[in-house]
This record gives structure tokens, sequence and C-alpha cells, in this order.
């Protein structure tokens, strides 16, 4: 008789172990997307870099550029910042550089470790090849937080090119579009 008394005391122990497991693993889960969640908070600085290159078959005509943004999040969604970047050509004939600096501001959707942003740029493009000239455009894309402090990000810009104000009207549709793919940085 006592060994089935122990017998069931210690199945009622198991039973209630497990409901103890159960209930700890539904409140970790629960909380799990604030541990894992990426959340820039106001004040946090945004450094990202991106590159690209190509070349032909031959590697006879060859680009490379690369792309740094430096910003910070005013509020946990917006942020500003400079964007800087620098393209090489090196063909058979020639070869040439070239730079754009703009300034930028873009919101940040709240999606958990995705946050897919929209925001606008203006600046100025430089160097060999190239009208100096002034551009602006929107611009968007995604940072995907591999880590709480540290994203892949997507983006593509639409750049449209003027001297003077009345020309941004005028040579809306002959704009470029220019994207990257990178990793950055809030600290």
């Amino acid at each position: 008789m006592w060994h089935l008394i122990i017998k069931e005391a210690a199945r009622i122990e198991r039973v209630n172990a497990m409901r103890w497991n159960n209930a700890l693993l539904v409140v970790s889960l629960a909380f799990l997307p604030a541990i894992g969640s990426a959340e820039p908070e106001a004040g946090d600085r945004i450094f990202t870099l991106t590159g690209s290159g190509s070349s032909d078959s031959d590697f006879d005509n060859n680009t490379a550029s690369v792309s740094f943004d430096l910003g910070k999040f005013y509020t946990e969604n917006t942020v500003l910042g400079l964007r800087q970047s620098m393209g090489f050509a090196d063909s058979e004939n020639d070869s040439s550089w070239n730079g754009a600096t703009r300034i930028f501001a873009d919101y940040h959707f709240d999606a958990g470790k995705w946050r897919p942003f929209l925001g606008a740029n203006f600046g100025g493009i430089y160097g060999d090849g190239v009208d100096e000239t002034f551009f602006a455009g929107p611009e968007g894309g995604v940072k995907y937080y591999v880590k709480p402090k540290t994203f892949i990000t997507a983006q593509m810009e639409y750049q449209v090119f003027f001297d003077s104000a009345s020309d941004a009207d005028d040579n809306f549709d002959d704009g470029a579009w220019a994207y990257s793919l990178g990793i950055g940085f809030n600290f």
C-alpha cells in the first residue's frame, strides 16, 4: 500500500514540475520580444557602411563605390544625418572619381527586428565626368537587426538633379536611382 502512495506522490510531483516548467516557458516566451527587440533609443548615434563594385569579364572596365552614414536618433523613430558616397571608375581609356555629400532625415517604423524606413535627402554631386549639381529626393529601405545594436540594411533613393528650384520640377522624370546594401551600428 505504501508503495502505491509513494508512487502517486512521485507522479503528482512530476505533474507539478511540468506545470511549473510550462509556466516558466510561457513567461519566458512572453518576454522574448522585449529581450530580443531592436529598439534604437533617442540619443543613439548610427553608423552605416555600404559598398559595391562591378567589372566586365576581362576586368578591363571596373567600378567601385563606398558610402557611409553618420547620424543620430532624435526620437526612437527619427534619425537625421550626413551621408558621404565616393565612386571610382577605371576603364581601358580613362579613370575617374566622383562623390556625393548629402543630409538625410528618415522615419523608422517599429516592426521588431525589421525596421522599415522612409525619408528624404538633399545634397550635391561632384567629381570627374559629372555635372556638379544639387540633388534631392525620397528614400526608403529596411534595416534588419541581427543583434540589438547591429543591423544589415538595404536602401534605395531617387535623386532629382537641379541647379535651381525651378529645375527640380522640370528634372523630376530624369532622376536616377541609387541603391545600397551594407551593415550598420547604433552606439
